[in-house]
């Protein structure tokens, strides 16, 4: 019989050659102006080689003021394109689709960097969990901002990308103005969700607009926001019905696929879900201190041990026990409302799951980002009959976290024969250098 994890998925003007793409994860590789380098080609050729049908970005910002680290590439000029040019036709060697992610911070950037201190988002209330500031902006400045994602999506065309995905989700800028917990404008981009979802509808249309009809154009959205998880007294937000309807409105402006996801902000206990890795944590997070009113707060609250099991408990709670696939109820849901083609996101790394997510109905493909971290070859496992890597990840997180200072990849110890293994393995990206 056919394995439905190799069988194409057509979307519209896009063909994958599987069901398995490379969900958007990525770290400080490139250069401070935000243009790209060999550490990052390398990066991305590690998971063409290893077998996905399509890489999605990591976090490509459409603007200076929306990156939420230095040193991740961007597209905010035409100065970049050789450069996605150059990747683009690398992964096509290995018969992998590239789609970029277009993406804005917002109020969320960890370490905004030097030249642009103040944030834009939806609101001027800080972010609760780290205190990230902002200012609400204007309307004029919100033209500005859908502007910058419709140029930044010609760039991607004329580079050669397959598609982009919009980021939509995990708390980002389109976050903070599609959410009911985050959004306390009073204007026409506030109050009711035709109004909050205003703002990625007109970024949609600005895309169609400079790209037309063919590029391919798909949505990474948090389908369950969660956004009370670990601050008592903030709203909810977002529902599932929230989300479908939003599903429904960017299918009817041209939107060729959902990626779904969950969480309104980042890192979130749904996202990454698996464990808060306290003594990473604590080596990483004091280069945030000074980006947010409450970054010294949660700091020695970790360092604490009492106050730090509290808050890994609250974190583990909120989690729930369901790891690999649990963005898959919000998946099927939204794929039930649409009839453009649906991703999941959510801790994959079990061939027989995926199967029965696809042949169940409740995604048509899946995205995974740790576990093929820590396996970038874990498509070929599943080719060669293996329904479970004989190393999978634990979902410790420690490469979501270390990410803020140190080089992606994976940091579970445990996983290698030595640490002197695991950082060969962690620093191979840089194999070949950029020079000769």
């Amino acid at each position: 019989m056919p394995d439905i994890l190799f069988e194409p998925l057509q979307f519209r003007s896009l063909t994958v050659k599987n069901r398995v793409f490379r969900s958007n994860m990525s770290g400080r590789f490139d250069n401070y102006d935000g243009s790209g380098n060999q550490a990052r080609i390398n990066w991305e050729l590690k998971f063409a080689r290893g077998g996905v049908g399509a890489i999605i970005s990591s976090f490509v910002s459409v603007h200076p003021r929306g990156r939420i680290l230095p040193n991740y590439a961007m597209i905010d000029d035409d100065d970049k394109i050789p450069f996605w040019r150059e990747l683009a036709r690398q992964v096509h060697d290995h018969d992998c689709r590239f789609i970029l992610q277009l993406s804005h911070g917002g109020r969320q950037r960890d370490i905004a960097g030097v030249e642009y201190p103040e944030s834009w988002s939806s609101t001027s209330k800080p972010d609760p969990l780290h205190g990230f500031e902002a200012r609400a902006i204007t309307t004029n400045e919100i033209a500005q901002v859908v502007q910058q994602f419709g140029q930044a999506a010609a760039r991607a065309q004329q580079a050669g990308l397959d598609g982009v995905e919009l980021h939509g989700a995990n708390g980002y800028l389109i976050t903070q103005f599609l959410s009911s917990a985050i959004n306390d404008r009073k204007d026409a981009y506030g109050g009711p969700l035709e109004n909050r979802a205003r703002f990625l509808l007109e970024i949609v249309r600005s895309i169609r607009q400079r790209c037309g009809r063919d590029f391919h154009l798909q949505m990474k959205i948090s389908a369950t926001e969660n956004n009370n998880a670990m601050v008592m007294g903030e709203g909810r937000g977002n529902t599932i019905a929230d989300s479908v309807q939003v599903c429904r409105w960017l299918e009817a402006e041209g939107v060729d696929a959902i990626h779904v996801s969950s969480g309104s902000f980042f890192p979130h206990p749904r996202n990454p879900a698996g464990d808060l890795p306290v003594e990473d944590f604590l080596r990483v997070y004091d280069s945030m201190i000074s980006s947010g009113s409450k970054t010294l707060r949660n700091y020695l609250i970790l360092r604490n041990d009492l106050t730090g099991r509290l808050f890994k408990k609250q974190w583990e709670k909120e989690r729930g026990s369901v790891i690999e696939g649990l963005n898959l109820p919000d998946a099927a849901a939204i794929r039930q409302a649409v009839s453009i083609p649906v991703i999941c996101t959510g801790g994959f790394q079990t061939a027989s799951v995926i199967r029965d997510a696809i042949t169940s109905g409740q995604c048509d493909a899946v995205s995974i980002a740790r576990p093929l971290i820590a396996n970038p070859t874990l498509v070929q496992m599943f080719q060669q009959g293996l329904d479970r890597p004989p190393v999978p990840c634990t979902y410790c997180n420690k490469c979501a976290i270390n990410v803020v200072e140190n080089p992606l990849g994976c940091y579970d110890e445990s996983r290698f024969t030595t640490r002197e293994a695991m950082i060969r393995d962690i620093l191979s990206v840089f194999q070949p250098p950029p020079f000769a």
